[in-house]
């Protein structure tokens, strides 16, 4: 009979690991190459190189060290690498580093209208960065901050009524879309030739309705006693304030050093 933990009759060679075991490669070819060969990822879906079961195999942040484990969390998505951080205080050192995180950081902001302000405060560690950039681009509601901060496209809708919307360089073709400016004093400013604004005062109201425990009723941007404008965030975190006569779009502006929006 054979001893325990020996190979059974006719078997040789490393077995083939089962799901859940804990597996270490068996190979004399260096780590980095085979992570190059498979992708960085493991294989494509099949089954297709052999592994020895050790059943005393230790942490793999143990047996292939910081740098590789930091080259392995690299390559996953945010999720998996904060959940990576749960493992031990030793994953929780290495999937904190800014290494990792600011590339991610950098991935998340690509394309996007808008970099909040709470993403640039200084002494921040990048994983932070992500978290807040994170939490600010699920914010529905409206600041002055907000306001002020963005240059506003401006235009009629179809159903405003014709006149305004023949001085509407949108619908007329005779130039570029009209803009405006919101001002921190509450005032509301236009470019010098724009025809439609006229130079007449204008002020703008935020208005946001709490039910208990936080939750809006209403939010929503009034200028002047004119219809309310409805506040509506986009999936590139920009912004739009609309009625049924006319919508103002924020303009995107990733450039800004210190980020828009408001601070913490």
């Amino acid at each position: 009979m054979a001893g325990a933990g020996a190979p059974e009759s006719g078997e040789s060679g490393p077995k083939r690991a089962k799901s859940g075991d804990s597996l270490s490669i068996s190979s004399s070819r260096p780590w980095k190459e085979r992570m190059a060969d498979e992708g960085a990822a493991g294989s494509s879906g099949d089954d297709d190189f052999e592994v020895a079961v050790d059943e005393g195999s230790q942490d793999p942040l143990a047996v292939f060290g910081s740098g590789i484990m930091l080259m392995i969390l690299s390559r996953l998505d945010a999720r998996s690498v904060a959940l990576a951080r749960l493992v031990s205080r030793g994953w929780l050192a290495v999937a904190s580093v800014d290494e990792i995180w600011a590339p991610k950081c950098e991935e998340l902001w690509q394309g996007k209208a808008h970099i909040p302000r709470v993403a640039k405060v200084p002494g921040l560690t990048k994983m932070a960065v992500f978290s807040l950039s994170m939490m600010d681009s699920k914010r529905a509601r409206i600041t002055r901050d907000d306001l002020c901060d963005h240059v506003w496209e401006f235009h009629f809708t179809e159903d405003a009524p014709e006149y305004w919307r023949n001085l509407d360089p949108r619908w007329n073709g005779t130039g570029d879309t009209m803009r405006r400016y919101f001002q921190p004093d509450g005032s509301i400013t236009a470019d010098p030739e724009d025809k439609v604004w006229g130079g007449h005062e204008s002020s703008y109201t935020v208005v946001t309705g709490l039910f208990f425990g936080g939750k809006m009723r209403e939010h929503y941007v009034r200028i002047n006693r004119w219809p309310q404008m409805s506040v509506q965030r986009r999936a590139d975190w920009g912004w739009v304030l609309s009625n049924h006569l006319y919508c103002y779009t924020s303009v995107p502006d990733p450039d800004k050093p210190d980020g828009t929006g408001p601070s913490l």
